[in-house]
């Protein structure tokens, strides 16, 4: 199938992991895609190095995205960070880090794709949130704070842009099996554990995959999904249906 042919995607945090998944499948589906990351990536129709917490090499790297593959109709903000810590354990200048790159890096491109989507009357902007964003998370504080932000502006936004036909919509995957991951438990004196705990967490006792993730990015950008919008998506293994 070809559910974006002729659709110009950019996606931020193409390197690895989710976003890497996403840019495959998306290209695979007949998508032209754009691939943002802080570290280059080969993995896309163009690829460009920008940080999302800065809005001048955002705009410049939207602007070569126009020029190469069209104005663009699917937005995908996969770029975060995710440090641990607990509510006084991060410095101050942390949370604002945390939410610069995975809210502020949200808003500073859809502001630069939002007008070319007003004027085509369609888009879609999808968001990658986390079920941490609904639950007490003392490990993640900030960054379980950020995606709650996240979950707040797809709400908002959804409902602002909806009479010009573009859609907003988040998914909230719990553990998926990244790079990031993998990382956050190897830098744990008892990583091993930890992780086989995390695991059983989740009702179907395993780790998400990122190509999971992607296929529900390739249903909530395609026009299977003309009329979801405002909506957390989880995909989560049922671990959401088990925390309280």
């Amino acid at each position: 199938m070809n559910r974006l042919s002729g659709r110009c995607a950019v996606v931020t945090g193409a390197a690895s992991g989710i976003g890497a998944a996403i840019v495959k499948l998306f290209r695979g589906e007949g998508a032209l895609v754009a691939g943002l990351d802080s570290r280059l990536t080969a993995n896309a129709d163009c690829n460009f190095v920008a940080d999302v917490r800065s809005t001048d090499a955002l705009a410049n790297a939207v602007g070569q995205v126009k020029s190469r593959i069209g104005k663009i109709d699917i937005i995908v903000h996969a770029a975060a960070i995710c440090p641990r810590g607990g509510s006084l354990e991060n410095e101050v200048e942390a949370y604002a880090d945390i939410y610069d790159v995975n809210v502020i890096g949200a808003v500073r491109l859809m502001k630069l794709c939002v007008p070319d989507m007003k004027e085509k009357g369609s888009g879609s902007i999808i968001l990658l949130s986390s079920i941490n964003a609904s639950f007490a998370t003392p490990s993640h504080v900030a960054y379980a704070a950020s995606k709650a932000a996240l979950n707040s502006l797809t709400k908002s936004s959804a409902v602002e842009l909806a009479p010009f036909g573009i859609r907003v919509n988040a998914i909230a995957p719990a553990s998926i099996d990244t790079p990031m991951l993998r990382a956050s438990y190897e830098a744990l004196p008892d990583g091993d554990l930890a992780l086989l705990q995390n695991v059983n967490r989740h009702p179907l006792a395993r780790f998400g995959m990122p190509e999971e993730v992607a296929e529900l990015a390739l249903f909530l950008a395609s026009d299977q999904s003309s009329w979801i919008t405002g909506a957390i998506h989880p995909i989560d293994g049922g671990a959401s249906a088990t925390r309280r």
